[in-house]
């Protein structure tokens, strides 16, 4: 979840949702993302809303705590069972992310889970997934998860270099996601994930090659591979501002991408987004996916985000005021916004533009056609997606892909 929240209006006390939000529903999926904002360290490159147990400190008091957070997770789905009414979608898809979601206790995280599936029922087949620090978990705590309902598990590998690792500040050591994969496995994990990063100040082909082949030797059956984005205010861009450690180039990205696709099709994945490889359809996030296809999300936890029939609202950032708010009844949400048809519109062509599917070239408006028709002569769209209604990136479109999009949404 980023840092800073954007504007908007402002959000009803009960959070009460405008009545057209949830025409057609029962067409779209509905998913649940729970923030977890604490974290042992602070990342140097980390711009998400988390907070270390020293910066809480006197910040909150006991409402900031991680002693009670789950409690207070299970009252926002308990507020969102209201909100909805009596929406009988049952819920398809659940992420814990943060922040490190496993500094708290497996039963905790459990203890989330359940209160959706008491509010609102998990659908079948349902997707469960815990991003984990390789750290945090252990063979006990993962069969506690699996026992408790997840099934897909995320754990921050970034890279299998120690330099590396040591200039974003990440404390877990070699080796030891790629033990985390298999002791997921063994808990009864289906699915499992390595996050993997490119482009670290100092980092090289070699190094970017070597996590690879570590990433792919563990046997996950899904890898993120993510370009290092140096965000202002974060540790790390004070680093490169100070010359303390170099800044990555777009070339070297590009070069790190190719890589990345090369070995991880060699080894049987496949691109369904631009930065994510699954072995099978299965193996696919759906989560992610939902969020991709603008399908319906509610996001619970400090500074979460959430999305029902084009209404996008936000949570107040800091934990101690998050959790004030859901003690008097009140919602959290600190704004929202009601997305104008046009905004959904450019909305759908910027995500999906990203999947492998690519979108439909009916979204475009005339400038944003013949952009697509260039842009097919310059090998940046799949010729035959193209002849069938839909703008589909080549891989060199892929690395492009920023461009693509600013030109397709005209």
């Amino acid at each position: 979840m980023p840092s800073v929240l954007p504007d908007g209006e402002p959000m009803p006390e009960d959070g009460a949702l405008p009545g057209h939000a949830l025409a057609g529903a029962g067409q779209r999926p509905l998913g649940f993302y729970l923030h977890v904002p604490y974290c042992a360290t602070r990342c140097g490159y980390c711009d998400f809303n988390t907070y270390t147990a020293s910066e809480l400190r006197g910040s909150g008091g006991a409402l900031a705590s991680r002693d009670n957070y789950a409690e207070t997770v299970a009252e926002e789905i308990r507020l969102a069972r209201k909100v909805l009414g009596d929406d009988p979608r049952p819920v398809e898809t659940v992420f814990v992310g943060g922040g490190t979601p496993t500094l708290l206790p497996a039963a905790d995280l459990v203890r989330m889970l359940a209160a959706i599936r008491d509010e609102f029922g998990l659908a079948d087949g349902a997707e469960v997934t815990t991003e984990a620090n390789p750290e945090s978990v252990d063979p006990r705590y993962l069969a506690e998860l699996r026992e408790g309902g997840f099934n897909r598990i995320s754990f921050g590998m970034q890279s299998a270099r120690q330099h590396v690792l040591k200039i974003l500040d990440r404390t877990h050591t070699p080796g030891r996601p790629e033990a985390c994969v298999g002791e997921a496995r063994a808990a009864g994990f289906e699915h499992v994930n390595l996050d993997l990063i490119y482009g670290t100040p100092g980092e090289s082909d070699d190094d970017w090659r070597a996590s690879l082949d570590a990433a792919i030797g563990a046997g996950p059956d899904h890898v993120s591979a993510y370009a290092l984005i140096v965000e202002e205010g974060t540790q790390l861009a004070r680093r490169i501002r100070r010359g303390e450690v170099p800044m990555t180039d777009d070339d070297v990205h590009a070069d790190r991408y190719l890589i990345a696709e090369e070995a991880l099709t060699a080894a049987g994945f496949s691109w369904y987004e631009v930065s994510n490889w699954a072995t099978t359809d299965a193996g696919r996030c759906r989560h992610n996916e939902l969020y991709w296809r603008g399908a319906d999300w509610w996001g619970a936890g400090p500074g979460a985000h959430s999305h029902v029939g084009g209404v996008r609202w936000w949570n107040v950032k800091h934990p101690g005021a998050y959790a004030q708010a859901l003690a008097e009844g009140r919602s959290p949400g600190a704004g929202r916004e009601v997305l104008p048809e046009e905004d959904q519109r450019v909305e759908r062509i910027l995500l999906e533009l990203r999947l492998v599917d690519g979108c439909p070239l009916s979204l475009l408006r005339p400038a944003g056609a013949a952009a697509a028709a260039r842009a097919l002569a310059d090998g940046l769209l799949q010729a035959g997606p193209y002849e069938e209604g839909r703008a589909v990136l080549t891989l060199r479109g892929r690395l492009l892909a920023d461009a693509v999009v600013r030109d397709l949404v005209d």
